[in-house]
């Protein structure tokens, strides 16, 4: 349960299709997947009260990466709707077959050249979550406008433990890329910050409490109110321990959809 929500795989590196699991065996997995989100939102809750915060202020985005339709579909037939993917290809494999009223998060790196087909093909993509420089969110507000579009909501994603192999702006960019997003990209909407914490969670509070400097930052600056910045940090390992420190999107993969699985190398 450890394993990285939004770990990323090389830039180089295509991720194969998903291969759907056999009927009887999608039943059984799908039977523990919604068992598993219900035990998700009863920790959620018990994390809020015990902040003394609102439990339906947090969202929790199910990461679906590397599973299957039929998995999705049955946790989404257990009433969820908002679901991430970490890679372009498999979102737009996926997205199509799925109802039209689940909300998409984007939650991978996100490279130019796949703007367009993210966009075009999954008119439901509610958020980019990891816009990290004005390159890629120049991009998307471009792709917005010219396929006509509502503004995209997006985070801007914050390296907060300064470790190389992490995508995002370093915390002292933060404001700048916010700013950016919000006062020249007007096909965008800027909604918060999000981040990674270190794949050990020694320093993760120190991450989260970072993010939320950030925002106090950011806010500062855009003159809008904290409550109106979302921070989206805590993933399998942590997310309760994030939820103490004020996030208020938390992605949950394996918690929900059991371990990864990925295609074996040749």
């Amino acid at each position: 349960m450890n394993d990285l929500e939004n770990e990323e795989k090389p830039k180089n590196e295509q991720t194969g299709h998903v291969a759907e699991p056999s009927m009887a065996a999608a039943a059984m997995d799908g039977v523990a997947a919604a068992a598993a989100l219900r035990s998700v939102f009863q920790r959620v809750n018990q994390a809020a009260e015990k902040a003394g915060r609102v439990p339906d202020r947090i969202r929790v985005v199910a990461v679906s990466k590397t599973k299957p339709v039929s998995l999705i579909r049955q946790v989404y037939d257990a009433g969820h709707r908002s679901f991430g993917e970490n890679y372009v290809q498999e979102i737009i494999e996926k997205a199509p077959q799925l109802p039209e009223d689940i909300e998409w998060h984007f939650i991978g790196n996100l490279q130019s050249n796949k703007v367009k087909p993210l966009l075009t093909v999954v008119p439901n993509l509610k958020m980019v979550e990891s816009v990290d420089d004005e390159k890629i969110a120049n991009m998307l507000d471009r792709v917005v406008g010219n396929i006509g579009r509502t503004p995209l909501k997006v985070m801007v994603q914050v390296n907060t433990s300064g470790e190389e192999s992490k995508f995002g702006v370093e915390p002292s960019g933060c404001v700048g890329l916010a700013k950016h997003v919000k006062e020249a990209c007007s096909n965008l909407e800027f909604s918060g910050l999000m981040t990674i914490g270190m794949a050990d969670y020694t320093s993760t509070p120190e991450n989260f409490k970072m993010l939320a400097k950030c925002r106090s930052e950011v806010c500062k600056e855009l003159g809008i109110p904290e409550e109106q910045c979302d921070l989206s940090m805590g993933m399998s390992g942590d997310f309760e321990l994030a939820i103490e420190l004020g996030s208020t999107n938390v992605r949950i993969g394996s918690t929900i959809f059991g371990a990864r699985e990925y295609p074996k190398k040749n």
